[in-house]
C-alpha cells in the first residue's frame, strides 16, 4: 500500500520538530553562565604562554586551557589566592586558593583546596589542552570567588598528596582571572 501524499508534509514537520528539539537539548548542556579568562605570562625564566577560560555550568565551573611552551609531561595547575603575577617567580600569587582551610588533595576529592585542579599534560611539542569541570569554585569576587585571583602552572606534576602544594615545583606561568 502506497502512503497517502497528504501525510508527507506532516511527517516532515514532525521530523523537523524532533531534530530541533534534540539540537536544543544538546545546546542546553553547554556552559551558559558567567565567563572569566586568564592570560598566562611566563615566569621563572620559562616561555610558557596560554589562555585559561572559566565558565559557569550549573553548579560547576567549566575550565578550558590552551597552553604552549611547557616541557613534555604533566604539570600542576591551580587557582592561587592573590591576583598578582608581578613577581618574576609568581610568588606574588601566594598559595593555593583555599577558603575552607582544607589540606591539599586530588581535584576530584571533597578534601582539597578549592583551587586544586587536574594536571595539565603537555605533548612532545610542549602544548597542552584541558577541558574539565570542577566544583568548589565560583565566578564571583570576594572570599569564595576566583575573580581577580590568579591561575598558576607549575614545572612539575601535582602528586595530589604532598602538603601544602602537591610538590609541583616552580611556577612557570601565571595569569590573573578576569571577568569577560
Amino acid at each position: 500500500m502506497k502512503p497517502h501524499s497528504a501525510f508527507w508534509p506532516a511527517i516532515r514537520i514532525a521530523c523537523f520538530v524532533s531534530a530541533a528539539s534534540l539540537l536544543n537539548a544538546c545546546a542546553s548542556m553547554e556552559a551558559t553562565g558567567p565567563k572569566a579568562e586568564a592570560t598566562l605570562e611566563p615566569r621563572s625564566g620559562s616561555t610558557v604562554t596560554g589562555t585559561i577560560s572559566f565558565q559557569t555550568s550549573g553548579q560547576k565551573i567549566r575550565i578550558e586551557a590552551r597552553v604552549a611552551g611547557l616541557t613534555p609531561g604533566a604539570h600542576g595547575f591551580h587557582v592561587h589566592e592573590a591576583g598578582d603575577c608581578s613577581a618574576p617567580d609568581a610568588s606574588s600569587a601566594k598559595g593555593h586558593f583555599n577558603p575552607a582551610g582544607r589540606p591539599h588533595g586530588h581535584h576530584g576529592s571533597a578534601e582539597r583546596h578549592a583551587g586544586d585542579m587536574p594536571n595539565l599534560v603537555a605533548d612532545s611539542s610542549g602544548k597542552a589542552t584541558l577541558s574539565a569541570e570542577v566544583d568548589m569554585l565560583s565566578l564571583t569576587e570576594g572570599p569564595g570567588g576566583i575573580l581577580r585571583r590568579s591561575v598558576v602552572i607549575h614545572a612539575d606534576p601535582d602528586d595530589y598528596k604532598s602538603q601544602p602544594a602537591g610538590n609541583s615545583g616552580k611556577r612557570v606561568a601565571c595569569g590573573v582571572i578576569r571577568s569577560i
